[in-house]
């Protein structure tokens, strides 16, 4: 037991400096390539945020894991919403009427719906991963051509990166690209051992566990630019994550499969995921802040959500 729980905090501290050595690399390197930034800001920085859950669903899948590779995703989702933008409104108020968020919060929407048709047409296999991704690859389209208009909003790169030396930038990712698989390994193999010590099953410690731990580093930036009194980049954060989560982890992730939906995912864990989204809406179209009373409500909806699973 021991063993196992430093093995899973051993991983998720790999996979936290990981993930912000192989960002700052991937932005580094882009921007020295002459790339534009709204299209790093989109694509570079997007992927490489969502490089924890990628590396852990596909090593959980590859393990033969599916209960964790799919509940890193779902779960993800569900604590991205209930912890991180309640931990962030908890600290300061987050309100935003950009439109693209709106937009992408619809996207968000028809992705989850779209993840929760696949799964029901299940075990998930390669050909639901092209169209994921080829939901994906529209959606990226869409947004950097709004993006590149004279009304667009580029996305902001919260990475001063764009004078470092290429040694550093090239140390940044292999530093990166090192401690994400080990932590990645660490942390599936921890959580693993445990659930079963416990009689817990995998989907549970995937929906739980390995999804808080994976969205570390969403929790960390959002809890930055709050104290930083840009907590309106949490609405940005949550729902591009939510988005990515969906298009690009499980659509890679399903080149690896096939994986078995949980019975238990198909009747709450997605629809509840869903809901949890669609929280937002109203946020969003009302112009209404997430204040401290809705954020603390949403971190006792989440403590409630896990005692429930536990139990």
């Amino acid at each position: 037991m021991i063993v196992d729980l430093l093995f899973i905090l051993a991983g998720l501290a790999l996979l936290v400096i990981g993930g912000d050595y192989l960002v700052r690399g991937a932005v580094a390197l882009a921007l020295k390539l002459g790339i534009a930034p709204v299209i790093v800001g989109l694509t570079v920085l997007a992927f490489g945020t969502s490089a924890p859950e990628l590396i852990v669903s596909v090593a959980a899948a590859l393990g033969g894991q599916p209960g964790i590779a799919l509940g890193n995703v779902v779960g993800s989702n569900i604590a991205n919403v209930l912890v991180i933008l309640g931990a962030t409104a908890v600290i300061a108020p987050v309100l935003s009427d950009d439109d693209e968020l709106k937009i992408s919060w619809v996207y968000a929407m028809l992705a989850s719906v779209l993840l929760i048709v696949l799964c029901f047409a299940g075990p998930l296999v390669w050909w639901h991963g092209v169209i994921l991704l080829a939901c994906l690859a529209v959606t990226l389209y869409q947004q950097i051509g709004r993006a590149r208009s004279p009304q667009g909003h580029p996305p902001e790169l919260d990475v001063e990166v764009a004078t470092d030396r290429g040694a550093k930038i090239a140390l940044w990712l292999v530093v990166g690209l090192v401690l994400l698989p080990v932590g990645a390994r660490l942390l599936v193999d921890g959580a693993t051992d445990i659930a079963r010590g416990f009689g817990i099953s995998e989907t549970v410690i995937g929906l739980t566990l390995v999804a808080v731990g994976t969205s570390l580093p969403e929790l960390a930036a959002s809890v930055a630019s709050a104290l930083r009194g840009r907590a309106d980049m949490a609405l940005g954060n949550v729902i591009g994550s939510n988005l990515f989560n969906i298009l690009a982890i499980m659509g890679i992730t399903a080149f690896f499969g096939p994986l078995q939906v949980p019975e238990q995912m198909l009747r709450f864990d997605l629809w509840f995921m869903l809901l949890t989204t669609g929280l937002l809406g109203p946020f969003l179209y009302r112009h209404i802040a997430v204040g401290r009373v809705a954020g603390a409500a949403l971190l006792s909806i989440y403590a409630a959500y896990t005692v429930w699973l536990l139990a």
